[in-house]
């Protein structure tokens, strides 16, 4: 299978900070990647450094091209899409407003966002701070997807939400990945099961682990050794 993203002997460093530690996985062009770990082993980090947000040195490629120098807006204008674990909507804009900056053609009406978020369009002309979580994560993703992507970046879009919003958010992630690879950084195992082909699990920067999602999230030693948690039984079947 041929790859969208390869990171090779990735490091961050901030300030005496040893970040990433010679990161090196390759993300499938197709399907969803999970990038899986406990808290502050690297992860965020990790989509940053492929952004050019944070200092990295080694090499990250897109498809052909080397990014590892690029900055932000050029990594963006190529082809990769990103959604922040906090959402990052304007609040003070509606949530036309918030798609329209995307370009002036985009908007609520674009077939996209009336395909997959169609609680957005009656809720066009009301300011994003005024949204649940939910509907915010939702302006997020529209946002991101009114571009073309070879390849999204969604950090823990699930954060926070209730279930049902959760399998929503689920929902159109799937949808999404029929098209466009993701890379998916996501504490829910269940919904990891559910959508993921792949996994990638790191500890203190480093990559520890590679293989199946469903393989992974359904040992539960092994979720238990590399995660610190692992799902329940009736979660897994």
């Amino acid at each position: 299978m041929s790859s969208v993203l390869t990171l090779d002997d990735v490091h961050v460093r901030y300030g005496g900070a040893h970040v990433l530690q010679g990161v090196s996985f390759e993300v499938p062009d197709t399907g969803v990647t999970a990038l899986l770990g406990r808290n502050g082993v690297g992860k965020t980090t990790t989509l940053k450094a492929v952004l050019g947000l944070a200092p990295r040195t080694g090499g990250i490629r897109l498809r052909d091209r080397d990014i590892t120098g690029e900055p932000v807006h050029r990594v963006v204008a190529g082809g990769i899409g990103y959604v922040p674990e906090d959402r990052e909507v304007f609040g003070g804009l509606t949530v036309e407003e918030n798609l329209r900056l995307v370009g002036r053609t985009s908007g609520v009406d674009a077939p996209i966002v009336e395909e997959l978020f169609p609680d957005l369009v009656g809720r066009r002309s009301q300011r994003a701070g005024t949204l649940s979580g939910g509907q915010q994560q939702m302006v997020a993703l529209a946002r991101v997807l009114l571009r073309d992507n070879d390849l999204l970046l969604v950090d823990e879009p699930t954060k926070g939400l209730a279930p049902k919003l959760v399998t929503e958010v689920a929902d159109v992630l799937a949808r999404v990945a029929r098209t466009t690879p993701v890379l998916l950084v996501e504490q829910n195992l269940a919904l990891v099961r559910r959508i993921a082909d792949t996994v990638v699990v790191l500890d203190a920067g480093k990559v520890v682990h590679r293989g199946e999602a469903r393989a992974l999230v359904e040992d539960p030693a092994l979720t238990t050794e590399l995660l610190g948690v692992s799902m329940r039984r009736e979660e897994v079947a």
